[in-house]
């Protein structure tokens, strides 16, 4: 006869043995939906840095034309500034720099050239694109610690839904058949690519030094913070 304490443990593996797959795909779900907002961003970014030759990813390029009021070369520097910030509602600029009758304002990200003779106004400058420059400095892990553990949950909360998607659904829909197949299929891409390509040592790798890679910084575009513009184009003939 069974002892009475084997009862509830039967009955206890009798029902995870029922119920474990539904538990399954209720964390599956809920984990999915905690993942959906980070997914966006890593992966919105991961395009737009996937083409990093083709085109600055944290930055678009702008450079327009206006005229103002021509300002003698004789007027004083103060004087001068005071009148184009006045005409273009312009803020203190970072540097100032006067030859002639041209005036060079130096903004962040941002040059403006008064041709005083004329009162042609050149403004070049480059602006952080609309959440591409965040989702990629998030990307990037700029944050440093603190967004390491962030980034390290997501993680587990990606090999989560990997491994619990596995096990989901059962018969000839899941793992044993056509998920295997699918399975197999995913992972065969990846594999065949590098050995296609010969891996990272092989003939068709690009190769830097240490000290130029050091240099780039790991997005291969910058210098020390990864977000940097890149440089501006030089500014247009003076018009006559």
């Amino acid at each position: 006869m069974p002892e009475p304490a084997a009862a509830p443990k039967r009955a206890l593996g009798a029902l995870l043995a029922k119920r474990w797959r539904g538990w399954l795909r209720a964390v599956h779900r809920d984990a999915g939906y905690l993942a959906v907002g980070l997914t966006f961003i890593y992966a919105l970014s991961g395009l737009a840095i996937n083409h990093l030759a083709d085109w600055d990813p944290n930055f678009t390029s702008f450079s327009r034309e206006t005229k103002i009021a021509p300002i003698p070369a004789e007027t004083p520097e103060p004087e001068a500034v005071a009148r184009v910030r006045q005409a273009l509602g312009l803020g203190v600029p970072r540097d100032v720099y006067r030859a002639g009758d041209e005036l060079h304002l130096t903004y962040d990200g941002r040059q403006i050239v008064v041709y005083g003779d004329s009162g042609q106004v050149t403004d070049q400058g480059q602006s952080p694109r609309f959440f591409l420059r965040v989702a990629n400095w998030l990307h990037y892990n700029r944050g440093k610690k603190a967004w390491t553990y962030i980034a390290d949950a997501y993680a587990v909360l990606l090999l989560y839904l990997a491994l619990s998607g596995l096990f989901m659904i059962k018969g000839k829909l899941g793992l044993r058949w056509r998920g295997l197949a699918l399975v197999s299929l995913g992972a065969a891409v990846p594999i065949a690519y590098v050995v296609l390509s010969g891996g990272p040592g092989g003939a068709g790798a690009p190769r830097q030094d240490a000290q130029a890679a050091d240099v780039r910084g790991d997005d291969g575009v910058s210098g020390s913070d990864g977000d940097e513009p890149i440089e501006r184009p030089p500014l247009p003939p003076r018009k006559p």
